[in-house]
């Protein structure tokens, strides 16, 4: 199960972004598999190959590339999932429909995945909010950088507000979660009120602490 990272420029802030990331959650990369979206930089991007060596001074195993401009050299070593112009297989891929190409990617702000996540899968998506028509299965993870809205059952792991977005929230139909997350604030399942279970909730922070509430 690999976790898609997509660096944007200007790439010294994404990477302060990252790195804050990290600080509020030291182990979120620890031994997980990383895709990494080279997409959305431009094609005169110098040193692709030295952003690729900070990311794993940082910890990060990356284990492919995908979106990498022919002229980038250096990236060999990082992209035996990009041969032969083949995307890295994914657990879960966005329809190409959900990735307009008339606009740059960073103004694409929600994600809509029309299908039930499989145990085992994880979806992405740090640009904004995510939203899952069906339910996530135990093992199966949402992390977005904005707020996950899930109608269906929650059992696996919900992550919100991954790049500092204290105001994001998570909104399922039934609380059956394995984790939820927002903004580096975590409760795992032995957290959780057991009057909740099985309930239509949202969660969100109040200063450094996760408030649960039914949704009435």
């Amino acid at each position: 199960m690999a976790l898609v990272l997509a660096p944007e420029p200007p790439v010294d802030d994404w990477l302060e972004a990252l790195d804050a990331q990290v600080e509020r959650s030291p182990l979120f990369f620890a031994g997980r598999p990383v895709v990494l979206d080279l997409g959305a930089l431009p094609s005169e991007q110098p040193d692709v190959a030295g952003l690729l060596q900070r990311l794993t001074k940082r910890g990060i195993r990356i284990i492919g590339t995908e979106g990498a401009h022919p002229s980038w050299q250096g990236l060999e070593a990082w992209a035996p999932l990009h041969a032969n112009g083949t995307r890295p297989a994914r657990p879960l891929d966005v329809p190409d429909e959900a990735r307009p190409t008339s606009a740059p990617a960073q103004e694409t702000t929600s994600l809509l995945i029309d299908q039930p996540v499989r145990s085992g899968q994880s979806i992405a998506f740090e640009r904004g909010d995510v939203t899952i028509v069906g339910s996530v299965a135990s093992g199966a993870e949402v992390i977005a950088g904005g707020s996950i809205h899930i109608y269906g059952a929650l059992r696996g792991r919900a992550i919100a507000g991954l790049t500092g977005n204290s105001r994001a929230r998570i909104f399922c139909r039934k609380l059956e979660a394995e984790l939820l997350a927002i903004d580096g604030v975590y409760q795992t399942a032995d957290d959780m009120s057991a009057a909740l279970r099985g309930k239509p909730v949202q969660a969100w922070l109040a200063g450094e602490v996760m408030m649960l509430a039914t949704l009435d």
